[in-house]
Parts: C-alpha cells; structure tokens; sequence
C-alpha cells in the first residue's frame, strides 16, 4: 500500500481502511503548555534516536512546530498525547512553553490506534515495536488478527508474522529490535521449534553475514541430509559447499566455522572407505 505523506492533516494518517476509527472533521488548533501534557501510555515506539530529535529540535527553534499534535483531554486540566511525541519532545528540547495541538475525544483504543498509525504510515517502527503493538491490540482490546488486518491495510500473513517475533528468544528479539537482523532472518528463524536452534542459527547469520536466501538454503540442506529437523549440532554456514564435498568423495562431511578458522570433518565409515578416501585426497 502506497504510504502517504505527513503535513497534510491528521486525514492523511487514515488509510481508507480505517475511516470509522476517529470523526475526522476539522477542529480548532490550540496553544497548549508543554507542562500540562503527558506522554501516551499506548505510544508503540520506544526507541528516539537522539541524533534526529536534536535535529528535529533545531528546526523547530528556527521554524516552530509546523503540524500540531493530536492530544486528549485528562483530568486535573491535563492532556495525553494521541500522536505526536517526536514533535513533542523535539519542542521540549527547543526550549518551547506551548505547541499547537489538536484536542480530540477519544477511547484508549482509538488513542493506542492512531498512535500505532501515525508510526506505520512513516515508517518509524521498528519490527519488534510493531508486534508489541499489535499484541496489546489484541490483549487489551479484543482485536482479531482479521480485524487489525482490515484496519491497518495490511495482509493478515503479515499481522500474524509479526505477531510470531515475540515467540523469538529474548536475545533475537534485541537484535531484530536493533535492526542486526532483518525481518526477513526472523521468519526463517521461526521457522525453527527450538530455541537453541534459533540461537546457533542467529549466530550464523551474524558471523557469516548471511542473506535471508543463504539462511533458508542452509537449512533446507540440514533436512535433505535426513533428518526432520535441523540439529544444533548439525547447523553449518557452509551448506552448499558441504553438499558439492559430499557429492565429489561419495561421505560425510562437515565444516565448522571457528572465530579466525575452522575445520573440515571428513567421515568414514569402514577400513576400506578409509582407504578410498586417502587414496582421492593423496593422488
């Protein structure tokens, strides 16, 4: 789906699979301290690069905040942001008192929507972000994976991929939050029952610098050497060149990738095929 562009009003964040989450008609911008507003409790993004709210707080010094925020009315004269806190902060650190916003009554299912929206539409979230997010759409608010699939515009394959990351160990789920790994090395990853196995097979990736389609070869080579499912044990970086071996000496044979070196494993398994295999090394 074609993303659209920010700065032309909240409409342009609502895709036209979702026009009955919110009223969209015009509303009156307001100038509200920055002290009376709190962050949303439901913002799916939990990483600001520094670097870029920096950058963004020093445009806003020079040219101000040139779309307002959407924001809630909460008690004690306080208001909750809807979306926005890039803006938001980017304000504080200009050294702004006010920000223009737009005030909205909204459910906390319509704030943690249009949240999760305004990051999606720009691409903000990382892939572990967006999971989260769906699953508390899903836990906190009934949501089916049909529903959040009809109300982002998205498939419901790719709702329910993203759902899986936090199957993930803990340890992949920071490298994918980091981006060390894509979303592609993930679902091949998940396409391991084992923990440990998603684990060697992590370490792989990195060492080896391994595309998603040498990850998904390697472990396609581990099945074809006859077993169900792929071993810790067995998992190699070197899946194509440990096939074209076993073709040229008619055996076993393994590679090992160490930190500088390595080994290679060349399995016999009588005295004569020990005999075979010296006489093809030796000449």
């Amino acid at each position: 789906m074609e993303k659209k562009a920010l700065g032309k009003g909240l409409g342009a964040l609502l895709p036209e699979s979702l026009p009955k989450i919110l009223p969209i008609e015009r509303e009156a911008t307001l100038e509200i301290p920055l002290e009376r507003i709190v962050p949303n409790r439901y913002q799916p993004r939990q990483t600001f690069k520094p670097g870029e709210l920096s950058q963004l707080a020093e445009s806003v010094k020079h040219n101000g905040v040139l779309q307002p925020i959407l924001v809630r009315r909460k008690a004690d004269g306080l208001y909750e942001l809807i979306a926005g806190e890039r803006r938001y902060r980017a304000a504080k650190l200009a050294g702004l008192k006010t920000i223009p916003a737009v005030v909205r009554n909204s459910s906390d299912e319509q704030s943690m929507q249009l949240a999760l929206i305004e990051n999606l539409q720009r691409e903000d979230l990382n892939p572990m972000e967006e999971a989260r997010a769906y699953y508390r759409l899903v836990t906190e608010f009934g949501l089916t994976q049909e529903g959040l699939a009809q109300r982002f515009g998205k498939d419901r394959s790719s709702i329910a991929n993203s759902l899986r990351l936090l199957n993930l160990p803990n340890e992949i789920k920071e490298l994918v939050e980091s981006l060390r790994i894509s979303m592609g090395h993930a679902k091949v990853l998940l396409g391991l029952s084992r923990p440990e196995l998603q684990l060697k097979l992590v370490k792989l990736i990195l060492d080896g610098q391994l595309s998603v389609r040498q990850a998904e070869q390697l472990i396609a080579s581990e099945l074809r050497t006859g077993k169900s499912k792929p071993s810790a044990r067995r998992l190699t970086a070197f899946p194509d060149l440990e096939e074209k071996l076993r073709k040229r000496l008619g055996t076993k044979v393994g590679i090992h990738k160490g930190r500088k070196g390595g080994r290679i494993e060349i399995h016999y398994f009588e005295p004569a095929d020990l005999d075979r295999l010296v006489d093809m090394l030796l000449g």
